[in-house]
């Protein structure tokens, strides 16, 4: 994850960024920003009803990870516990958060037509939230797009630039 950061941590004025890579977690604060890239993956982002505080994840497997990887967030599981945990430090109750879910494209729509990678990931995101009792206030997910996703936690709803896959003729 890249951090951009004030040069003088006496500056308040200046904005504190996280550009989420795949399998990224972050927390960040009001006026804080979060952001990223996606394509079959999927971002998730949790706030409270206040959005004084917000967690962003990028999940890139819905898949159950190997012993090897049982701590990488990559795999949507162990993200989505990070992103908890973090939000429990903070004193957040995951269940009372709001989320957004962005991403699960398919990279490839015109080999895969049916079932596809950003298909299982997008569909796994939707069902872990629903297990967990957390409300899904918006979503933008499969589809043949990349997605730009940018929120500075606060009042304001994040931002989803979309754009279309190229199809080979």
């Amino acid at each position: 994850m890249k951090r951009s950061t004030p040069l003088s941590q006496r500056s308040r004025d200046m904005l504190v960024e996280y550009e989420l890579m795949p399998g990224d977690v972050a927390l960040a604060h009001h006026g804080e920003r979060l952001k990223t890239l996606l394509g079959s993956c999927v971002a998730v982002i949790l706030t409270d009803p206040r959005r004084t505080v917000g967690a962003m994840c990028h999940i890139v497997h819905s898949s159950r990870p190997n012993s090897a990887n049982l701590h990488n967030t990559a795999y949507g599981s162990c993200a989505m516990d990070d992103m908890f945990h973090r939000l429990r430090r903070v004193g957040l109750t995951p269940s009372m958060c709001q989320a957004y879910a962005y991403g699960g494209g398919n990279m490839f729509p015109q080999m895969m037509t049916t079932d596809n990678v950003g298909l299982r990931n997008a569909r796994w995101v939707t069902d872990f939230l629903a297990a967990h009792n957390i409300q899904l206030v918006e979503h933008s997910l499969g589809g043949a797009h990349y997605r730009k996703v940018a929120w500075t936690v606060g009042a304001q709803e994040p931002e989803l630039i979309m754009t279309p896959i190229e199809m080979e003729q």
